[in-house]
């Protein structure tokens, strides 16, 4: 008989822990060794649709105000009745909002099916990793996506034992660009249409500071009095996107920069960029950087989280170091020039991908966890 999994998922916007969650949940879905059920603290956004076997109404949804109010409570109860009226027998979080709740919901319902996820390192307060921490210790197991994350939790006093590294992973099927000409991508996307035109390219939300796009920009201008027909797309949505504009502006690149806002066409559009970048001051493993490689593109990236995990340096890609936005400059003019070492580069990682980030090992992986745990291999 298979066993009750419930997914607990922050929201369906378009980000990368809620990707790869939806993606998981459809992954164990599909193999059909489990059963799954999905819920949410915010049911908005469109990766929603994915979920395609499972009706609207039956994602509970657990609106959360704080957690330091009544409301949390009454939520954390609701999910632990909802847990023992399905029979879950594992409760997988995967975020920091989620692991909060879904800890002690799945505490209070008696399941000793608990695996928490982390997916960043230095993103988060001093008080908010305080308050992870003791969900942790919930948690019979922490799913890490990169030994550099694993390794954060074990130095903040996680024991080692308790993190299992399960790598994100990319699903090439949906990386496959729809073979469209390029002339007719670049006028999708708002771009100039000429055979000169060289694109760089970041994929990355605009809501965090996190994701630094401001040396995205200090490089582009840079990299723009060396090569002139480059263009610079930032692909994503959030609150940052209109003080964006306006530094572009002030750094006088306004009309070679592109904000495509959400974009549900990444794999076009990385079809007929040349370089992609990500310009990250704290990441756990990136999403953007597998999309780049499952592409084929050479990738430009600061060394921070998992990356140096992803890109192998000076073989499918660059790495630099965190607001160095010359070094950065330097690299993607050097692919921008060098079209034969760009293509190498982006070979060579699509060959990375297919042998260590595909999403079979992710489902592998993650299923060996969790047998282990209703094993009681692993419970703490």
């Amino acid at each position: 008989m298979k066993k009750n999994v419930l997914e607990l998922i922050g929201s369906f916007q378009q980000g990368g822990s809620e990707r790869q969650a939806v993606q998981l949940s459809r992954l164990l879905h599909d193999e059909g060794t489990v059963k799954v059920y999905v819920g949410c603290l915010d049911s908005r956004g469109g990766l929603r649709e994915e979920l395609h076997w499972i009706e609207a109404d039956d994602i509970p949804e657990f609106q959360l105000t704080s957690f330091h109010d009544v409301n949390f409570l009454r939520q954390a109860a609701r999910c632990a009745r909802y847990i023992k009226a399905n029979d879950i027998a594992l409760v997988h979080t995967h975020d920091f909002y989620t692991n909060i709740f879904g800890m002690c919901a799945a505490f209070l319902a008696g399941i000793p099916g608990r695996i928490a996820s982390k997916r960043e390192t230095f993103s988060k307060t001093k008080a908010q990793m305080l308050l992870e921490r003791q969900a942790f210790r919930l948690a019979a197991q922490i799913l890490a996506n990169a030994k550099t994350v694993k390794a954060f939790l074990v130095d903040t006093g996680v024991p080692e034992g308790k993190v299992t590294v399960v790598y994100n992973g990319i699903d090439l099927k949906r990386m496959a660009s729809s073979g469209r000409e390029r002339l007719e991508l670049l006028g999708t996307f708002g771009l100039p249409d000429h055979d000169r035109l060289q694109i760089v390219t970041i994929v990355a939300n605009l809501r965090s500071d996190v994701k630094n796009h401001h040396m995205f920009l200090r490089a582009a201008r840079q990299v723009l009095d060396s090569c002139g027909e480059a263009v610079f797309i930032i692909a994503g949505e959030g609150e940052l996107t209109e003080s964006l504009k306006i530094f572009a502006e002030e750094l006088g690149i306004a009309r070679q920069v592109f904000f495509t806002g959400a974009c549900r066409e990444v794999a076009n559009l990385l079809s007929i960029s040349d370089v992609c970048v990500l310009s990250s001051k704290s990441e756990g493993f990136s999403n953007s950087i597998l999309e780049y490689m499952s592409a084929g593109k050479p990738v430009v990236a600061t060394r921070v989280g998992g990356a140096a995990e992803a890109v192998i340096e000076g073989e499918t890609g660059f790495l630099v170091e965190a607001d160095d936005d010359k070094t950065m400059a330097e690299r993607i003019i050097i692919l921008l020039q060098s079209p034969g070492l760009a293509a190498r580069f982006g070979s060579r990682g699509l060959e990375v991908i297919k042998e260590k980030f595909t999403v079979g090992r992710q489902l592998s992986k993650t299923l060996k966890l969790y047998n282990a745990v209703w094993e009681k291999k692993l419970v703490r």
